[in-house]
C-alpha cells in the first residue's frame, strides 16, 4: 500500500508545536504566547497547517478551540514528533560530553522495585558512554513497546506473547499476601489464594501482570475477584491496605520494606503460580550495544537481591 503524498515543505516544527499547544490548552492566544508569536501570525500558521493537512483540526467558537477527529490524531502524532526532536537534541548534546549511545529500557514495576537500580548503576559505571533511559510500564505495554521499536530492551513478567523477540530469563520473584496485622488470615502460616476471595482487593492498573495473575486465579477457582481499587504503584497499594480498604498481593522483595514501614503483616501464598519468572527481551535485529546490555542484565552473577528479613 502506497504512503499518502504530502509536501514536507509545508510542515515546520514551530507550527506543529503551536498546533499541539492549541489542542492542549484550547486557546490560540495561549498557544501563540508560549510560541512567542503574535496572534495574527499564529492564526495564519494554524490555517496554513490545516490547508497542508487537508482538513480542519479545530472547531472555532467564542470560548476557544475544540479538536476535531483530525485534531486528535494530529495531537497524538505531533506530540510524538516533538518528543523525538527533544530526544534528538538531547542525544546530540550528550555526544559533546562523552555519551555515545542511548538505550531505551522499558520495565515493569516488579523489576524496577526489586532488581534494576543496582544493576543500572553498575552498568553505568562500566559503560559511561552508554546512557540507559528507563521507562516504567506494565508488562503488556513493555512487550508492545519492543514490537513497535520504542524500547530497545524490555523486562516483564512471563505471560505476554513474545513471538519474534529474543527472550531470556531475568530473575525470579515470589508473590506474597499483604494485609493488616490484625487480619484473620494472619493466624495462618501460609494462605491459598482461594481463601482470600471473600476479601476486597487492592491491585494495580489494567495490563499489569500482577492483576492478570489475580484475575486468572480467581477465574480458575470459579469465583469473582472483588477488586475494590486499582492504583499505579506498590507504595499506593500499601497505603490502601493500611487504611483498611482491602488486602493485596505484591512481590516479596518489594513488599517487605512496605510492610515494615507501614506496620502491616504478610503471609506467603501456597499457590505454585505465586513463584514467577521475569524475562528480558530484545528485538531479533538488535545491535551489539543492546544485546550486550541484555546479556549483562541476564547474567546470573548480576543478581541483585536485597537481604530482606524473612520474619513474618
Amino acid at each position: 500500500m502506497a504512503s499518502p503524498a504530502y509536501n514536507l515543505a509545508r510542515y515546520d516544527f514551530v507550527s506543529i508545536r503551536l498546533t499541539v499547544l492549541c489542542a492542549q490548552t484550547g486557546s490560540l492566544t495561549t498557544a501563540a504566547r508560549h510560541c512567542n508569536l503574535v496572534l495574527p501570525a499564529a492564526s495564519r500558521r494554524l490555517k496554513e497547517l490545516e490547508a497542508a493537512v487537508g482538513c480542519p483540526l479545530f472547531e472555532r467558537h467564542s470560548r476557544g478551540l475544540t479538536m476535531t477527529a483530525a485534531g486528535r490524531v494530529f495531537l497524538r502524532r505531533g506530540l510524538a514528533l516533538l518528543q523525538e526532536m527533544d530526544a534528538l537534541a538531547t542525544e546530540l548534546a550528550d555526544l559533546q560530553v562523552g555519551v555515545a549511545r542511548h538505550v531505551q529500557l522499558f520495565a515493569g514495576t516488579a523489576a524496577i522495585n526489586q532488581f534494576l537500580p543496582p544493576l543500572m548503576a553498575k552498568y553505568s559505571a562500566l559503560h559511561p558512554e552508554v546512557q540507559i533511559d528507563l521507562e516504567e510500564q506494565v508488562s503488556e505495554q513493555v512487550v508492545l513497546a519492543l514490537r513497535e521499536g520504542r524500547a530497545d530492551v524490555g523486562i516483564f513478567v512471563e505471560g505476554p506473547n513474545t513471538d519474534g523477540l529474543e527472550v531470556l530469563d531475568f530473575r525470579r520473584d515470589e508473590l506474597v499476601l499483604i494485609l493488616p496485622r490484625d487480619h484473620d488470615l494472619m493466624a495462618q502460616t501460609a494462605v491459598s489464594f482461594a481463601q482470600t476471595l471473600d476479601e476486597s482487593w487492592i491491585s494495580l492498573n489494567p495490563g499489569a501482570a500482577l492483576l492478570h495473575q489475580q484475575q486468572s486465579a480467581a477465574m480458575a477457582a470459579g469465583r469473582p475477584l472483588k477488586l475494590r481499587m486499582q492504583v499505579r504503584s506498590f507504595d499506593a497499594v500499601g497505603h490502601m491496605v493500611v487504611s483498611g480498604l482491602g488486602i493485596a498481593m505484591l512481590p516479596k522483595q518489594a513488599a517487605l520494606p512496605i510492610v515494615r514501614a507501614m506496620k502491616l503483616g504478610w503471609r506467603p501464598l501456597t499457590d505454585a503460580w505465586a513463584h514467577r519468572c521475569l524475562k528480558v527481551a530484545v528485538r531479533k535485529e538488535a545491535d551489539s550495544v543492546v544485546t550486550e546490555f541484555r546479556d549483562f542484565l541476564h547474567a546470573p552473577s548480576q543478581n541483585a537481591k536485597a537481604n530482606f528479613s524473612t520474619k513474618k
